[in-house]
């Protein structure tokens, strides 16, 4: 899966605040992610968040 710093992941479950969308800050084996409801920020492996991701949100910057 294609997962790139700066996408939106849309989960299956909420965070405890209730917000399902989350930033993504790093990716490789791990993924540092931050809520976008809360701002809370955490490290999750590879695995556990691939198999939670019910879209992606990627925001494409136009060139000139």
């Amino acid at each position: 899966m294609d997962i790139r710093p700066m996408d939106i992941l849309v989960m299956k479950k909420k965070h405890p605040c209730g917000s399902c969308h989350m930033l993504v800050l790093r990716s490789g084996m791990d993924f540092k992610l931050r809520c976008e409801g809360c701002g809370h920020e955490f490290m999750v492996p590879r695995s556990k968040i691939e198999k939670n991701i019910k879209s992606v949100e990627r925001h494409e910057e136009k060139e000139p």
